[in-house]
C-alpha cells in the first residue's frame, strides 16, 4: 500500500478512493455525505469541533487538525483487505498528538455481529480477531453481539497512533441520521 496521498480538490475528489465507488458515492449515503461536510470547512466540521470543545477531557482542549486523510487504510493481518477507515485525522492539543479514525453513518449498521461474522470458520479471522483484541488491550472473551466493524475501526486509531507516536487514539462516529 502506497503512503504518498495527494491534496484534495473537492469532495468529488473523494470518490476514487472509496472501495465501491458506483455503490458507495450515492446521495444520502455516508461517503458522500462526509467528503461535502469535511470539504466546506478548514479543519473539524461544526459538530465535530463542539465535540471537542464541550468534552470534559483537557488532553482534547485547543485541538486541531493536522492532517485530514480521506479512506484511509490501516493495514491488518489474517486478511486480504485493510481496515479501510472513512476519515483519518492526526490532530494535535495540548502538544500531544491525536489519532482519529473517524467512520461515517447515515443510517448503515456497523456491519455484521462477530457471531454473524463468525472467525471459528477461518484461522485468518481468528488471527485477525487476536490482533485487534491485542492492540485494544481485550484480553477476556469478546460478546457475540458486538459489531466487528467497530473492533476494526477502533484498533485502526490505536494501531496509528503507535505509528505515529500519538499519546491518544480516538474511534469517531460522525452520524447523519
Amino acid at each position: 500500500m502506497k503512503r504518498i496521498f495527494v491534496s484534495s480538490t473537492s469532495p468529488d475528489a473523494w470518490k476514487c478512493l472509496l472501495a465501491d465507488p458506483e455503490k458507495q458515492w450515492r446521495t444520502g449515503f455516508s461517503a458522500r455525505s462526509l467528503a461535502y461536510c469535511w470539504e466546506s470547512v478548514d479543519g473539524f466540521p461544526q459538530e465535530i469541533e463542539r465535540l471537542f470543545t464541550e468534552t470534559n477531557i483537557p488532553a482534547f482542549r485547543g485541538i486541531e487538525p493536522l492532517v485530514i486523510l480521506p479512506e484511509y487504510q490501516v493495514p491488518l493481518p489474517g486478511g486480504s483487505r485493510p481496515s479501510q477507515n472513512d476519515i483519518f485525522v492526526l490532530a494535535k492539543a495540548q502538544g500531544q498528538l491525536i489519532s482519529i479514525a473517524v467512520e461515517g453513518k447515515v443510517s448503515e449498521s456497523f456491519g455484521p455481529t462477530l457471531a454473524e461474522w463468525n472467525p471459528a470458520n477461518s484461522n485468518g479471522k481468528m488471527r485477525r480477531l487476536e490482533y485487534l483484541k491485542e492492540q485494544l488491550d481485550l484480553s477476556q472473551a469478546l460478546p457475540p453481539l458486538i459489531r466487528y466493524q467497530l473492533l476494526h475501526r477502533a484498533a485502526s486509531a490505536v494501531i496509528e497512533a503507535h505509528r505515529f507516536t500519538a499519546k491518544y487514539a480516538v474511534m469517531l462516529v460522525h452520524s447523519f441520521s
